[in-house]
């Protein structure tokens, strides 16, 4: 839910918490202090941080409200990273977690975590997002670390030059072992994109990992990078994710699509890669289907 109002002569001069408990009596002091802390809290188009900050008389204020309970702190280690060197590093993006930033927040995304990770090491270099994963994908996540290495990763993913590989678990059987999905994808609604014209071009690769009853684990390598590709391709062969409702999905803990690994070569022409271990339940939705990791 987002929120938004224009401080009044009669709150001017007052701390932004308590100006905006003023402008938006719905809300508790301590629900607008936490909106304020996890950076879902912008005065005139810019994020604030600081409940303390003063106010002037036409400043607007816009708050997004997530529910409590779709918060989770992230925190990266050194030891948690799948991959790591002077220029780039890797880690295993949890499900139910957001990439970066969103109007709701800042804290508890990758983004934050990776910028808190860098700080800790003594790095004055922001988590710079060149790639995202949706919030329901879980899996490798590759940050540069220099403004030099987001120029030329961001150029690799562009021109299709980064390796990249997904595992699904969808609840059909495909009739084909190996296929390909050449469809335009477009947007089809604020949340939903669909095969359509106009689209944009958009292509998948895609083969059986294994098969048992009536359910698949599929890897998918996108060759393009599209907004829900692999979900709408999939969607398309008539395969929707497990766990994946807005496109069709039977129900689940979570969707089950995994980015499995990444890898490209960098400015030296050495080869970067990193894979992420599928989670708990990932692993568990393969086990009682009777599908086999590889």
């Amino acid at each position: 839910m987002i929120l938004t109002a224009r401080v009044g002569p009669e709150q001017a001069a007052l701390r932004l918490d308590d100006a905006a408990k003023i402008l938006f009596p719905q809300l508790s002091k301590s629900q607008i202090r936490r909106v304020i802390d996890l950076g879902g809290c912008a005065v005139n188009q810019v994020m604030v941080r600081v409940a303390s900050r003063q106010m002037r008389d036409g400043d607007e204020i816009i708050i997004g409200v997530m529910e409590e309970e779709r918060f989770v702190d992230v925190r990266y280690s050194e030891d948690e990273l799948l991959y790591e060197d002077r220029s780039y590093l890797a880690v295993n993006k949890a499900a139910g977690i957001n990439s970066q930033r969103t109007p709701y927040q800042l804290k508890g995304t990758v983004e934050y975590a990776v910028g808190q990770y860098l700080k800790d090491q003594g790095s004055s270099e922001p988590a710079r997002v060149i790639h995202r994963l949706d919030r329901g994908t879980s899996g490798v996540m590759f940050f540069p670390k220099t403004k030099a290495a987001a120029t030329w990763i961001s150029d690799r993913l562009k021109g299709g030059e980064v390796e990249k590989v997904y595992w699904a678990i969808v609840t059909d059987l495909p009739e084909e072992s190996e296929w390909i999905v050449d469809a335009p994808i477009g947007k089809q609604s604020k949340f939903r994109y669909a095969v359509m014209l106009p689209g944009r071009p958009s292509l998948t690769e895609f083969s059986v990992l294994s098969a048992s009853g009536g359910s698949a684990l599929v890897e998918a390598r996108p060759k393009t990078g599209r907004t829900h590709q692999i979900r709408v391709h999939l969607c398309h062969s008539g395969l929707p994710i497990l766990g994946d409702s807005p496109y069709g999905g039977a129900p689940a803990p979570r969707m089950m699509l995994h980015c499995r690994r990444m890898s490209f070569l960098d400015q030296g022409g050495k080869s970067i890669s990193a894979t992420a271990p599928p989670d708990n339940l990932f692993v568990q939705a393969c086990a009682e289907l009777g599908l086999e990791l590889p």
